[in-house]
């Protein structure tokens, strides 16, 4: 039977970071953390949470106004979306987010002057809706378990039971080399992302990108851990874009592979602008499609090309979007993770569900799942609390794990218990 909606409502809170977070060659300094209510016409009540990147989803954006001005933006695209749905009837989220897409896109291209939005710009400010939309559509049909709630046609790519996850924080540019090793030495982290696609020119880039994967060879690449088959530290690098051209990627391969780094190059994401598209199975390392998939289409051309992984964020593109990269990718054969937008401990539990079902990536022993708030928000053990159960064993990291037990999946992390602080910030207009 149909849902409709017949209220809607949104509102925003901002959280300061520990330090400037860079990356893409820009940095940000502040995170929207963005609540959203679905009221249907038969008492239901969907609440969906979304964390806003600007820099990430779309630089233009990002650079074309003031940092708080391109909040301001996707935050108006997430209103829009609302007064659009408010009054339809929806089967599925994944039906009602293909039937609006269009149009909130054409509107999102208005609002920020881009002809040539990023699409991701868009599923960003989308998250919070389909996450309402989730909760209504799962109370409509009576289950409050992750694995019950998605639709039958998605279920096979999402049908591996992980019991534990390895945890990847982030090492951005700023990020001193002391506080890399720590990761490692001592917080136990046996998975680190490290952002590469320096700022300056592409020369300056590559220069400072040498440099940077050297220091860090040199100071943690010895370690042994247990997640990876063969027993290496892996680096997984994350350009976002920053690369002009393959041939300057093969120069930074190269000096990788001068130092003896080059093997423990696990995955290799994102490296080139999405407009770039070049055949790159020659490389030798695993490159993983981030931004330039937004949807189950692009997954299935950068696979073409030669990707080799999807970085799935059902916390940055939707859920209903997710599932349909990967059902795409499951298609092809080809391994996707979870990677991380900042986001808040709550929705953390929504990309643990999915990074929980997904099959292992090639050289790896665990599952994985970036997660870096908890490095990046000035005040992440306040924002913990908002959390419905931050006292539940899956939610603690554990020597650089999460342990998934069969409470998790009985309980699905608790994403369907609400959130009172956010619940209650729609409560105070």
């Amino acid at each position: 039977m149909p849902i409709r909606i017949n209220n809607v409502d949104s509102q925003f809170e901002r959280e300061s970071l520990v330090r400037p977070f860079g990356f893409k060659g820009g940095y940000m300094h502040e995170i929207w953390q963005v609540a959203v209510l679905l009221q249907s016409d038969d008492g239901l009540e969907g609440l969906g949470l979304g964390t806003q990147n600007v820099l990430w989803s779309d630089k233009n954006v990002f650079t074309a106004a003031s940092e708080s001005a391109g909040n301001c933006l996707m935050f108006a695209i997430t209103d829009y979306t609302l007064k659009v749905m408010n009054g339809q009837s929806f089967d599925t989220p994944v039906e009602l987010q293909d039937r609006i897409f269009d149009e909130v896109y054409e509107y999102a291209k208005k609002i920020t002057g881009q002809a040539r939005l990023s699409k991701t710009f868009v599923l960003n400010a989308l998250v919070p809706v389909d996450n309402a939309a989730w909760m209504l559509y799962a109370q409509k049909s009576g289950v409050a378990n992750f694995d019950q709630m998605l639709p039958s046609g998605y279920r096979e790519a999402l049908s591996h039971r992980h019991q534990q996850i390895a945890s990847v924080p982030i090492a951005s540019y700023g990020m001193p080399l002391h506080e890399v090793k720590q990761l490692v030495e001592e917080a136990g982290y046996q998975v680190l992302k490290f952002k590469l696609g320096s700022p300056g020119t592409q020369q300056e880039m590559l220069e400072q990108d040498k440099s940077r994967i050297e220091e860090i060879h040199r100071a943690i690449g010895n370690k042994k851990i247990s997640c990876t088959t063969d027993g290496k530290l892996p680096y997984y690098l994350d350009m976002n874009g920053r690369y002009e051209s393959k041939d300057t990627l093969k120069r930074l391969l190269d000096h990788a592979e001068k130092i003896g780094a080059f093997e423990q190059i696990k995955i290799l994401e994102e490296p080139f602008p999405e407009e770039y598209k070049v055949d790159i199975s020659d490389l030798g390392v695993m490159v993983a499609a981030d931004e330039s998939a937004h949807t189950s289409e692009n997954v299935a051309e950068r696979i073409e090309l030669g990707y080799g992984a999807i970085a799935l964020k059902a916390i940055a593109k939707t859920l209903s979007t997710t599932l349909k990269m990967a059902q795409t990718a499951h298609r092809y054969s080809i391994p996707c993770f979870c990677a991380d937008l900042t986001v808040n401990p709550v929705l953390v539990e929504w990309n643990k569900n999915v990074a929980a079902r997904l099959a292992p990536v090639p050289g790896f022993t665990t599952g994985l799942m970036e997660t870096n708030g908890h490095q990046n928000y000035r005040d992440w053990d306040r924002m913990r609390s908002y959390h419905p159960c931050p006292n539940e064993s899956w939610v603690q990291e554990i020597n650089g794990f999460f342990e998934l037990r069969d409470e998790f999946y009985a309980k699905s992390g608790s994403i369907f218990e609400k959130s009172d602080h956010y619940r209650s910030l729609l409560d105070k207009k």
